[in-house]
């Protein structure tokens, strides 16, 4: 009989094995359908995280996903063929002058008629209703794009999952600060702020010492000219 489905206990049990390249065995449950009763064999665990059913299960041919409700762990021994008796030694003849006397003789099996074989083969060509069942495809991996500020410069770089898209390449502090706005968090716009505040602060200190020095540039250039 099939059991209740699989615990936490039993799908950690169950990664473990696969892990050490062995694939248990599990018995479908009721809430499996028309294949409750049947034995399979587990070949993965999916992202529990992207849907219910992540128990990869192989049935037959087809390798169909079950939620842990639909399967449990099969009983020692589930699916093995039983074995097959030994024949029993034939009796030996009786004496030719004694009556023959046949016991227990088997009756030969009745034929079957077309119409049952045609009806036996189109139930065993139905497929079950698990089998139309078809994995979910795996969604495309997330995509980050970052802005940093570091030694003066703003960069921008892109990456999906593990492959980089766009290495970092400085832009300009008005296209940070557009990027910037985008984002509805006053505390990243308070801190860009800040930094360009400090950039501009800056800018203009460099540029009042250089008029001072173009200036003492000029008057000596003056006097020169007047020496003359």
């Amino acid at each position: 009989m099939a059991g209740q489905g699989l615990s936490t206990e039993d799908v950690q049990g169950i990664r473990e094995a696969l892990a050490a390249g062995r694939k248990p065995k599990v018995v479908f449950t009721a809430s499996a359908g028309q294949i409750a009763g049947q034995v399979g064999q587990v070949v993965g665990l999916t992202d529990p995280a992207e849907s219910d059913e992540f128990v990869v299960v192989r049935f037959g041919r087809d390798e169909l996903p079950f939620s842990p409700a639909d399967v449990a762990v099969a009983p020692r021994g589930a699916g093995r063929r039983a074995a097959e008796p030994q024949p029993e030694p034939e009796p030996e003849p009786p004496a030719a002058a004694e009556p023959e006397f046949v016991l227990d003789r088997v009756p030969a099996p009745r034929p079957v008629s077309r119409e049952e074989s045609k009806v036996e083969t189109v139930e065993a060509a139905r497929p079950a209703r698990r089998a139309a069942k078809v994995a979910k495809p795996k969604g495309p991996a997330g995509l980050t794009v970052t802005l940093a500020y570091a030694d003066g410069e703003w960069t921008v770089a892109a990456q999906q999952g593990s492959k980089a898209l766009a290495k970092p390449y400085v832009v300009k502090p008005a296209e940070a600060l557009r990027m910037v706005a985008l984002v509805d968090v006053p505390g990243v716009h308070e801190a860009v702020e800040q930094i360009l505040a400090a950039e501009r602060a800056e800018a203009e200190q460099q540029a009042e010492k250089l008029r001072a020095e173009l200036a003492e540039i000029e008057a000596r250039l003056a006097e020169l000219r007047e020496a003359h």
